[in-house]
């Protein structure tokens, strides 16, 4: 296999091409990163970017919902769909309106969607989510009920083509503006967890380990 996913008319940067990439390292990073995907697909009557939370196992994105959710039907029905997700790096304020910007790490993916209907996948995918949000949490969590399990649709994505984008530093400003008084630079961002806050029957009990990108 190629490190390097195939460019497609959906994930071709055409905008700042040098702040592109399509390096299979540099997709997964930002994807092991983010928390939070947005799916863009068509339920037939109306097209929705829907937030939902993911998980990634090799060249595997899974997703999942109420099994009455039929949002994430759009994604089996054929219809083009993408996955993407942003890190939001800073804000960068330039000598000029025109200039201002914001440092990211983003992806964009396309690929193939089938519902997970083996109750091994769908119990590994739903391990892989738990443990997203705290590292071993599946090991110390009671495992889902039978009927837990048919309650909840599970969908994969292969991914079939990917791209990133990254803007980093800081304002790209004219020359002319350079002469401009106010303040230029980039106020940095970055997600991180505050103190847990645990139930009355956990004050005693260890914290969980969330995940280190957020400590």
């Amino acid at each position: 296999m190629s490190n390097v996913y195939p460019a497609s008319d959906a994930t071709r940067i055409k905008r700042h091409p040098e702040r592109g990439s399509y390096d299979r390292d540099v997709v997964h990073a930002i994807l092991d990163e983010a928390l939070i995907c947005h799916l863009a697909c068509s339920t037939g009557q109306h097209v929705i970017a829907m937030p939902t939370a993911f998980a990634r196992a090799g060249e595997t994105i899974y997703v999942h919902g109420a099994i009455a959710n039929r949002s994430l039907d759009g994604l089996l029905g054929g219809a083009p769909f993408s996955i993407t997700v942003t890190l939001l790096d800073g804000l960068v304020l330039a000598r000029s309106a025109f200039h201002h910007s914001m440092n990211y790490r983003s992806v964009v993916l396309t690929g193939k969607a089938r519902l997970v209907e083996g109750r091994d996948e769908k119990g590994e995918a739903m391990t892989l989510l738990v443990d997203r949000m705290a590292r071993g949490r599946s090991r110390e969590t009671r495992a889902p009920y039978d009927w837990e399990l048919d309650a909840t649709k599970v969908i994969a994505v292969e991914i079939e083509h990917a791209s990133a984008k990254i803007r980093s530093g800081g304002p790209i400003d004219d020359a002319d503006d350079m002469k401009e008084p106010c303040w230029a630079g980039v106020v940095p961002l970055r997600l991180v967890a505050s103190d847990p806050e645990p139930e009355a029957d956990s004050t005693t009990r260890p914290t969980p380990d969330v995940p280190a990108q957020l400590r």
